[in-house]
């Protein structure tokens, strides 16, 4: 890991960790656009491992069946489009978040996306996002943020996501599954959700995602 880590030296590497409703993928694809950089959503990734196990109905908590899942499915992002076996499934993945908790509690599902991550990544600068990519991913990244939010917001702000895309969804169900996933994530003993030692923890409850993203550019700009 070590050895490949510093082939990445001369390319600068941001991540974004969090839970859920922070903000994160919004922040990061608005980040990376401002730099200049390029966007690895790694949720997505685990999303769309999800999406395939439904489409091939693997049970999610069948471990060798998902590991071997993962290991033969496909994962690209062009254009900022989600490629899965080389169809486009960015539209499919907004539903597949508490099986995607579910698949990255796997450590050989873990193992092989993240290498596909370190290989996306590589001769590029940057930004990344997810829940472990300061910790375990790219623990030597120039730059590491951890987004948080209070429960609520947070689950008021997928609330209206959801509802803008013509979802039935109600408040009560989204923080239920929320408080699921963040426990899910946060107690996991592969890479459980949390800050790294060297992040910068961004409290997003009170600020909008422009202020987020000229806040994070500032500190990206003073480090390069």
């Amino acid at each position: 890991m070590n050895s490949h880590l510093k082939d990445l030296t001369s390319f600068m590497i941001v991540t974004i960790d969090g839970p859920a409703g922070t903000g994160k993928s919004t922040v990061a694809k608005n980040l990376a656009e401002a730099l200049g950089f390029e966007y690895l959503d790694t949720g997505a990734m685990y999303r769309m491992i999800a999406l395939q196990a439904a489409a091939e109905n693997v049970d999610l908590k069948d471990s060798n069946a998902i590991a071997q899942l993962a290991a033969r499915t496909q994962i690209d992002f062009q254009n900022g489009k989600a490629i899965l076996n080389d169809n486009d499934v960015s539209g499919q993945l907004s539903d597949f978040g508490l099986s995607a908790s579910i698949v990255a509690q796997n450590a050989e599902v873990r193992d092989v996306l993240v290498q596909r991550q370190r290989e996306l990544a590589e001769n590029r600068d940057i930004v990344c996002e997810g829940r472990d990519q300061g910790t375990v991913v790219f623990p030597k990244a120039e730059c590491k943020f951890f987004l948080t939010a209070s429960a609520e917001i947070r689950a008021e702000r997928r609330l209206n996501e959801l509802l803008k895309d013509g979802k039935e969804v109600t408040y009560q169900q989204l923080l239920d599954e929320q408080n699921e996933r963040d426990q899910r994530d946060e107690n996991r003993e592969v890479a459980p959700l949390k800050p790294a030692v060297d992040a910068e923890i961004i409290d997003t409850t009170t600020l909008s995602i422009e202020e987020v993203v000229a806040a994070l550019e500032e500190l990206v700009r003073r480090s390069q």
